[in-house]
């Protein structure tokens, strides 16, 4: 810790931070030699880890060759590789990718896209968007208006648009009846989608946006099966866009490189950061269907919007190898396996515990929700302060991880997102779930006392 104010602004300008000076595979190291075994990869971005040696490699060269050529003068090889590479592997009917520079600028993108499709189209009337509570979409206006994550909107709320809706989430420990089965309770969450529509006015209606996996706001919240399809169902009946959120949950996260390819299900329109380029450059995607291309191709023939970092070459050959290298090593499956590792060492540990109620996830994407009372999922009291709590002696612990507030409704509930490294192992695994297990014992017990 620096005893020199910062003149950096932070989002937490009063909190002193350790200074970070070098990245070791799974681990950050501070300035004083201390070692951080990063468990939810920053906020889910670092996939490969600190200072993998062949992205290095990859920056240095392409450094050396070119680092920026404005895309309003040209492509570059990169670029074009990575937008094969994207396309090559995508969910049926994505056509063509909009390079922007993080997950906001992507779902940013998204929203104005839908709205230029349907002018194009003749369909000028359709200007209402739809998304769920308890999700996270970007903090840009337009995609802050979009998500449904409260306590993000609550300080904007009079600059955000009127023309964003929201429905209830697929948020299975939360909202399943005892009696009705997963598929049954998914089929009714997405019915809510049916209706809301018809309340809109069919013809009035854009697009619907969400996260397969619900992300930061609500602490991993996987889709139940067959929710995702029936989504699709719901937009194809009304001529709605589906747009998939896969900023966090996406690009191998889930243990498949789209998220939405567990569910058999493809979107209109989907967004793509983190993972990309896995922290090593800024970076982050639109992908677009053919049908949206042909509409615009075929009338005004230019999409209204951009930014000046879009398409950045150095970004685009960072990104294309952190890509290779997820491949080549074979990482997905990698994820997939210590994935289920994980999942069953925090269920060994802190399944039976009374104040975890629900460990859930895909792949090396986890979430674990804290209550006050396990029986009843009662939440703690939110004065209590418990996700920052975590954190900071977490931090002690050396463990990074990613606790959240708000879980259940944007003021009640507490969960940790944890997001490792694709890289892990065994070992990690164990480091994991031990400093979790002592940084829980300490705070819930520092809680107990303050109650």
């Amino acid at each position: 810790m620096s005893g020199t104010p910062s003149r950096v602004f932070h989002r937490l300008p009063n909190e002193p931070m350790p200074t970070a000076v070098a990245g070791d595979g799974c681990y950050i190291i501070d300035a004083e030699g201390k070692r951080y075994i990063d468990a939810s990869g920053g906020a889910a971005v670092s996939c490969l880890g600190h200072s993998h040696p062949a992205v290095r490699k990859t920056m240095h060269e392409q450094i050396d060759k070119l680092a920026f050529a404005y895309s309003g003068f040209f492509t570059t090889e990169p670029l074009e590789q990575l937008a094969d590479y994207l396309i090559d592997n995508a969910p049926d009917g994505l056509e063509r990718v909009f390079f922007v520079s993080g997950g906001s600028e992507a779902l940013e993108s998204a929203i104005k896209i839908a709205r230029q499709y349907f002018v194009e189209i003749g369909q000028k009337q359709r200007t209402k968007l739809i998304a769920r509570r308890q999700s996270y979409h970007g903090n840009t206006l337009g995609a802050l208006s979009l998500g449904g994550n409260m306590a993000r909107r609550e300080l904007y709320q009079p600059l955000l648009s009127e023309n964003a809706h929201h429905i209830a989430p697929c948020y299975a420990y939360r909202h399943q009846h005892h009696d009705e089965t997963e598929e049954e309770y998914g089929l009714r969450a997405a019915n809510e989608l049916e209706a809301k529509i018809i309340e809109l006015g069919p013809d009035t209606v854009a697009a619907f946006a969400c996260e397969p996996v619900v992300g930061a706001t609500a602490g991993v919240v996987p889709a139940v099966p067959g929710y995702l399809k029936r989504v699709r169902e719901i937009c194809d009946k009304y001529g709605v866009l589906l747009i998939f959120d896969e900023v966090m949950c996406g690009m191998g996260r889930t243990g498949y490189l789209y998220a939405c390819e567990e569910d058999g299900v493809a979107p209109d329109l989907l967004c793509i950061a983190k993972g990309l380029g896995a922290g090593y450059q800024p970076i982050g995607a639109m992908l677009v269907s053919g049908k949206i291309c042909k509409a615009i191709d075929e009338g005004s023939g230019a999409f209204m919007h951009g930014h000046t970092y879009m398409g950045h070459t150095l970004a685009s050959a960072t990104a294309m190898t952190v890509q290779k290298v997820i491949r080549d090593d074979n990482l997905l499956e990698n994820v997939r396996t210590r994935g289920e590792q994980l999942r069953a060492a925090l269920q060994e540990r802190f399944g039976n515990h009374h104040h975890v109620g629900d460990i859930r996830g895909r792949g090396l994407f986890v979430g674990i929700e804290l209550v006050a009372d396990r029986a009843t999922k009662q939440t703690f009291d939110p004065k209590l302060g418990l996700h920052n709590k975590i954190r900071l002696k977490a931090m002690e612990e050396g463990l990074m991880c990613y606790p959240g507030a708000g879980t259940v409704d944007g003021r009640n509930g507490v969960h940790i997102l944890l997001a490792p490294p694709f890289i892990i192992d065994e070992s990690h695994i164990a480091e994991i779930v031990e400093k979790l297990d002592r940084t829980l014992t300490s705070v819930l017990a520092e809680a107990k006392q303050v109650a």
